[in-house]
């Protein structure tokens, strides 16, 4: 039995990291309606490493494939380069941000944030913000002609995704959209960009809460990580796959559902 809840947080956790839905909602919301334990910050951080680790994989070609300086692939090179300093210019503001309130303000998201009116309002609002984007003509900006201040207009907008509710994933595809991107490379943008921010999370998590990691045992963690993994992939591969032909329409309506069904429990 405590295998399964950890497979159920690996689920939740790879399922909705990259559906813009907000995995740390969901994560909350469905513990809590289904009577288990809130999955605490040593567990979402070990999890969260296996929704990394997807997206490394999926993207090994374009993170990892570096190209020799020859002639024939030298624009290749450049393009590799520049995405890579696109990436960690976008995640200039999450650092900032997130390293100002953990420095200064280390109760910030403890009571009000976290409620379940706060997540449903976040919810409904997030719904808002992604029915502008998804209205939006098609754009012509892409991963090959983008420049750093595309990249970090979108990192700006995933700063927003420190608030439970909000999903990185969701303000980060948006943005993109209202700014001219196209929706394959919007997602294909924001699924690389998380990789540095998902993983800080991590890591920060990871060290606030070092003590109770001991006491969750390594083969239930290795579930959970596991699980997240591949459920991440599942994720990943549909999100990409669906969204540059159907929008975000679909998630529009679900997070309207999902913000009413925690306000009418709560």
């Amino acid at each position: 039995m405590e295998y399964l809840k950890f497979v159920l947080y690996g689920l939740i956790q790879g399922l909705t990291e990259f559906i813009p839905v907000s995995s740390t909602a969901h994560l909350k919301i469905i513990s809590l309606f289904l009577g288990i334990d809130d999955p605490g910050a040593s567990l979402s951080a070990t999890i969260q490493l296996g929704s990394v680790l997807a997206i490394a994989w999926y993207f090994r070609n374009d993170i990892f494939n570096f190209r020799s300086q020859s002639s024939n692939n030298f624009l290749e090179y450049l393009l590799h380069e520049r995405l890579l300093r696109s990436i960690l210019i976008g995640t200039i503001p999450i650092v900032l941000l997130g390293g100002f309130i953990k420095i200064f303000i280390p109760s910030f998201f403890e009571n009000v944030l976290r409620s379940n009116l706060s997540i449903a309002l976040v919810s409904f609002l997030m719904a808002f913000f992604m029915y502008l984007a998804d209205s939006t003509k098609r754009g012509s900006i892409n991963i090959k002609n983008h420049n750093y201040s595309n990249s970090f207009l979108i990192g700006f907008f995933q700063a927003f995704a420190i608030f439970p509710g909000v999903s990185r994933s969701g303000v980060t595809i948006s943005s993109a959209l209202i700014s001219g991107w196209e929706r394959g490379d919007a997602a294909k943008f924001s699924f690389l960009l998380g990789m540095p921010a998902i993983s800080l999370a991590a890591i920060v998590e990871f060290i606030s809460s070092f003590n109770d990691f001991f006491a969750l045992g390594f083969f239930p963690l290795f579930v959970g990580l596991i699980t997240t993994f591949l459920s991440s992939l599942l994720a990943i591969d549909f999100l990409l796959k669906y969204f540059s032909s159907n929008g975000l329409k679909i998630f529009i309506i679900y997070r309207v559902i999902f913000g009413v069904v925690i306000l009418l429990n709560t």
